[in-house]
């Protein structure tokens, strides 16, 4: 019987994880299936324990069940310790351990696919939840000169910086409070993109030769990135690499071997989703 693994989310049947590791599965000559479970929202923990006492081996989490998938996880990589959110569960091992590959994913897309040097750069974060906890600590050890979180609300913004002192220096503002800088990286980490809106931004955030990265991907182009292209920035990409870098880090924590991820990038290329974070 192949080993099961899985992904959980409310909603989820937006999810192209089952293709992606199905694909990595194939490529990498492992015996594994793959589905995706809807967890009903405060049963989280029950379809866990009911998907491990089924014979599954581990487990991707998407929204909104990452800070519930923290509390649950008896053992915790650093990543996922400091990220305060777990998105792999592998079930093998003692008790379940929890990983976050979010921001290595990210990470990824950006210095391996898009060619982006991170280091020395000026980048800013929009949004302070979840997805930009989840990606702030990899962001800091790639040695950005500056790293900047803002959030329309400036103390959501503050308390990340703060959870992150240890790690390096993040500064925290308002969207207002942003007027007159300018920016390297700009990442987009909230949900605004998923609802059709935008987070209000001033004129001029982007520097020359700026990228603007959407971590929503979409088989259109997200609203973010629009309003990045009318103000000249040519470097844009949305997250469906970063969708399959992390995915690749997951099969990474369960089967020991990392899948090439440029096949499956261009597969899903072909075949846009609709808009989704996984």
């Amino acid at each position: 019987m192949s080993d099961r693994y899985c992904v959980f989310g409310n909603p989820v049947h937006h999810s192209r994880s089952p293709a992606i590791h199905r694909a990595f599965a194939a490529q990498c000559a492992q015996d594994v299936s793959y589905t995706a479970i809807l967890a009903p929202i405060g049963g989280f923990t029950e379809a866990v324990g009911e998907f491990v006492a089924s014979g599954g081996r581990g487990a991707n989490v998407t929204l909104p069940f990452k800070e519930e998938a923290f509390a649950l996880a008896s053992r915790l990589s650093e990543r996922a310790r400091i990220a305060g959110a777990v998105n792999t569960l592998d079930f093998a091992g003692p008790g379940i351990l929890g990983d976050n590959t979010d921001g290595a994913g990210l990470v990824q897309d950006l210095t391996g696919n898009l060619g982006l040097s991170i280091a020395g750069r000026r980048v800013l974060l929009l949004g302070a939840g979840g997805a930009a906890r989840g990606v702030l600590g990899p962001l800091l050890e790639a040695g950005p000169r500056l790293l900047v979180v803002a959030n329309r609300t400036v103390a959501r913004a503050q308390a990340l910086a703060r959870r992150f002192a240890g790690v390096a220096r993040v500064h925290a503002c308002g969207f207002d409070d942003l007027a007159g800088e300018s920016f390297d990286l700009v990442i987009n980490a909230t949900s605004a993109s998923l609802t059709g809106d935008v987070p209000p931004l001033p004129k001029g955030l982007f520097a020359a030769g700026a990228l603007a990265y959407d971590m929503v991907y979409g088989d259109t182009e997200t609203p973010f990135l629009g309003l990045a292209r009318r103000q000249g920035v040519e470097r844009l990409a949305d997250g469906l690499g970063m969708l399959v870098e992390q995915a690749a880090e997951s099969f990474l924590v369960w089967r020991g071997v990392r899948p090439q991820t440029t096949p499956v990038i261009a597969m899903l290329r072909v075949a846009r989703p609709p808009a989704g974070q996984r």
